[in-house]
């Protein structure tokens, strides 16, 4: 039945192509799928190429896709721009910013120049920053993401029951890093600016995947860009790329503190709400949609917590917790 839904769709796709791109021969492969109900296709014409985006309009909305494409891409950011558009099937017609993602040319030669790009257009999105446009990455919100971590990765991945107590430590670390979060410079916020999402092109990067994006802490996008979920760096190496955004943002009078071992605080504390979401989701991607890739990335997402809860004594009793849980997987002989 899905096959024949997907298949379906595709076909639909095609037939408005052919009116979207009238007397032109094009030919559809699968660009990608993401963690969403979206799938991207690349049309091949005879000398360029373009990216058809399929969102069922049950599931997904292109709207925010729209209406974020244009003000990041007014901010100065290298977006797709929307060639054309029929939000009643829930198809768009995109530039193509090609297939080489940062993930795949990142390495210790070629980081510090497509880190250095990365933070550069950053600051130029941040810059463009006013509130009331997009929502507001709240403590609601900032709260009902880092819940999907005792839901999804604790009762349903690891299978335990938390008690009284630890529900408390999970409680008062949540209230904790929510009040530093929200305490930061609010400014435009991408919400998965990562190597996945970055694409090596002409005007590097080019930014996809924007359409959640908020206005909240103005360190919640270096926390995806440079603790990366799928790929690690020496923590030298991240503090020398966060100093360096830092100074710029400085420069440009973006709202950071003056003191830098202040601003790196607030991307630990930032970091840790991120890592605490992030496994919540790998854990239900995996539990409910069936998507077993992540489950790699799961290491390298909680040593990022553990080392920042490591660090700062108001996040001892989660470190302890960490520990807790991690001792009754050995005990059960839990592997991933």
């Amino acid at each position: 039945m899905n096959n024949l839904h997907i298949d379906h769709r595709q076909q639909a796709l095609t037939q408005w192509l052919q009116t979207v791109l009238p007397q032109l021969e094009f030919k559809l492969t699968v660009a990608s799928a993401d963690a969403s109900f979206r799938r991207y296709f690349r049309v091949h014409l005879a000398d360029s190429t373009l990216i058809a985006m399929d969102a069922p309009p049950s599931q997904e909305n292109c709207e925010p896709f729209i209406r974020i494409a244009k003000l990041f891409g007014d901010a100065g950011m290298h977006v797709p721009k929307v060639m054309a558009q029929d939000l009643t099937q829930g198809f768009l017609l995109l530039t193509d910013l090609g297939d080489v993602t940062y993930l795949s040319q990142l390495n210790e030669n070629s980081a510090p120049a497509l880190y250095h790009d990365a933070n550069m257009a950053l600051v130029k999105l941040q810059l463009a920053s006013k509130p009331g446009v997009l929502p507001n990455y709240d403590d609601a919100l900032l709260t009902r993401e880092m819940q999907l971590f005792p839901d999804w990765y604790i009762a349903k991945h690891l299978n335990i029951t938390l008690d009284e107590k630890q529900l408390e430590v999970l409680q008062k670390t949540f209230a904790l890093l929510n009040k530093n979060i929200l305490a930061q410079g609010q400014v435009y916020v991408h919400r998965d600016y990562h190597s996945r999402n970055l694409m090596v092109c002409e005007d590097n990067p080019g930014v996809l995947d924007f359409q959640d994006a908020v206005y909240g802490a103005i360190t919640y996008d270096l926390v995806s860009l440079l603790k990366d979920a799928y790929i690690g760096w020496d923590e030298e190496k991240v503090i020398d790329w966060l100093v360096r955004y830092w100074q710029q943002a400085r420069k440009q009078g973006l709202p950071v503190p003056e003191d830098f071992s202040e601003f790196y605080r607030d991307f630990e504390y930032m970091g840790a709400q991120r890592h605490i979401k992030v496994l919540g989701i790998f854990a239900r991607l995996y539990h409910r949609d069936g998507k077993d890739g992540y489950l790699k990335d799961m290491p390298l997402v909680m040593h990022y917590l553990r080392r920042v809860c490591e660090r700062y004594i108001e996040l001892k009793p989660m470190l302890r917790l960490l520990d807790a849980l991690e001792n009754k997987q050995a005990q059960v002989g839990y592997t991933f």
